[in-house]
């Protein structure tokens, strides 16, 4: 337990009224969650404002209350404190409250559009393997050493944040890796937390329904950046215009990786297959398990951030060989027949072409590739033309159907998906709003030496239609279908 007054160091304080003594046993932004010796910060977020909520908080036993507009009401025997920016208070808060745990680990930030699950936790791996018990923050899932705990959104609030992060630390974990999305920049999440280095992957069109404007996604992740202490490390990629951007008002050590040109840490690709592909990196030979010049970049931001971190560089090359693909990123799904089914997380513009265009480069001139894809509802909207334009010019042919709708009517979606379609390649395009029924056609239209790509959901298992998750594995579909057609 803390006192209020301990709690609320460096937060900005506009007022104070009661006793800032008040020993605090819990804190939250839910007043669904509030006791008696509740710290309840009210938070104005982008579908409710806690302010609403502070009656609840207080009729629940909340003995201390943070908000950015005072009631008129205040009830007596509970501290109020009114702050400028309760979002930001409620990171500095919750990090106080659990003592501060980030400053007790080497913890590193990954952030850009694509790549960061795959960085995130290749580094968990990579410094496992060396020996280190390590925490990761992923879209797929979080690990604290060995235990795995189920990921709900790519950074956690700040209070499950600042939790996981003290029993990281209390499982005598040394490093953890942390994917940092604009939103969690954006709405302070990861405000108090100590980084001991930042990585940049790269910055495409994505989040728009958010951000809204392009600008305003880049100044999220350079937030992040300026934000880095002194004495960390700030990792970019130079193969990307807004590398160079993000460092600019950076105090971290500034350091940068390319594929394509001059940097801090080089890498070539030499060969590739599905098996994987062998890569220069440093002037020393590797081969990998995984495929794609965005992979051997991802790779590469891996190895430069384990020799920024301390690691030795043939350990760190010996391990970059045995380590295999995060699921759902380019996956290679096995069963009967001789068609290469892949299953891919991909779901923007970019990320979308740089999948095709690794499968087109390994793939047989004679043979097909067969894409499946779809957009999530309630998502950025304006991306979904460029993703079907993008699938069908670089795809033999192309299936569009049903990713996550959420609230949204899929027809509707679909309409703005073959929006980005051309006469010129409309022949070649399917539409079957079915999921499962899309994944079976495009295995029944391959012959043996063709692709399969089914894009957008990747590791998911479930596809959420008006609000509802039900159970779906892109993975669990194509094995199906693949073994249908072999019984045919």
């Amino acid at each position: 337990m803390l006192r209020v007054r301990d709690l609320t160091v460096g937060i900005e304080l506009v007022s104070v009224k009661g006793d800032t003594g008040t020993m605090i046993s819990d804190i939250s932004f839910d007043s669904r969650r509030v006791g008696p010796g509740t710290l309840f910060v009210a938070v104005r977020g982008t579908k409710s404002d806690g302010h609403d909520f502070i009656p609840a908080a207080v009729s629940s036993g909340a003995s201390a209350i943070i908000c950015e507009t005072l009631p008129g009401d205040m009830a007596e025997g509970v501290c109020w404190i009114q702050t400028g920016n309760s979002a930001r208070a409620l990171g500095l808060v919750a990090s106080e409250f659990f003592g501060n745990p980030s400053s007790s680990l080497r913890l590193t930030g990954v952030t850009g559009t694509n790549g960061k699950t795959t960085i995130a936790t290749l580094l968990y791996r990579m410094f496992s393997k060396l020996g280190y018990k390590c925490g990761l923050f992923s879209t797929v899932c979080n690990y604290i050493v060995n235990k795995e705990l189920p990921a709900t959104h790519t950074t956690p609030d700040p209070v499950e944040l600042n939790r996981t992060l003290a029993a990281m630390v209390e499982a005598g974990c040394d490093y953890a890796f942390m994917e940092v999305s604009s939103h969690a920049v954006d709405q302070f999440r990861i405000e108090g937390l100590k980084f001991a280095g930042g990585i940049f992957t790269n910055l495409t069109h994505d989040h728009l329904d958010y951000h809204k404007t392009f600008e305003n996604y880049l100044n999220a992740k350079k937030a992040f950046f300026d934000s880095l202490p002194a004495p960390a490390f700030a990792l970019v990629n130079n193969d990307d215009r807004n590398g160079r951007v993000m460092i600019q008002n950076c105090r971290a050590s500034k350091y940068t990786f390319s594929t394509r040109a001059v940097a801090d840490f080089r890498c070539t690709v030499l060969e590739q297959d599905f098996s994987g592909m062998a890569l220069r990196i440093e002037g020393q030979d590797v081969w990998t398990r995984f495929v794609g010049d965005y992979n051997a970049s991802n790779l590469l931001a891996v190895y430069s951030a384990a020799l920024l971190l301390g690691a030795g560089k043939e350990e760190v090359l010996r391990i970059l060989s045995e380590l295999r693909s995060v699921p759902g990123r380019l996956e290679l799904v096995e069963g009967p027949g001789e068609i290469s089914c892949l299953v891919d997380y991909a779901h923007t513009p970019d990320a979308l072409q740089n999948v095709i265009s690794t499968i087109n480069r390994i793939r047989p001139g004679d043979r097909q590739l067969i894409t499946v894809v779809g957009a999530g509802g309630d998502r950025d909207r304006t991306k979904r033309p460029l993703m079907a334009a993008i699938t069908a010019e670089g795809s033999t042919k192309v299936i569009l159907t049903s990713d996550n709708p959420r609230t949204e009517n899929p027809e509707m979606i679909l309409d703005d998906m073959e929006a980005g379609i051309t006469p010129d390649v409309r022949r070649k395009v399917l539409r079957i709003t079915s999921r499962r029924e899309a994944i079976k056609t495009a295995v029944m239209l391959a012959v043996p030496g063709d692709v399969v790509l089914v894009a957008g959901k990747g590791h998911e298992n479930y596809q959420e239609i008006n609000g509802v998750k039900h159970h779906f594995d892109d993975r669990e579909e194509l094995r199906a279908a693949l073994l249908l057609k072999n019984n045919m």
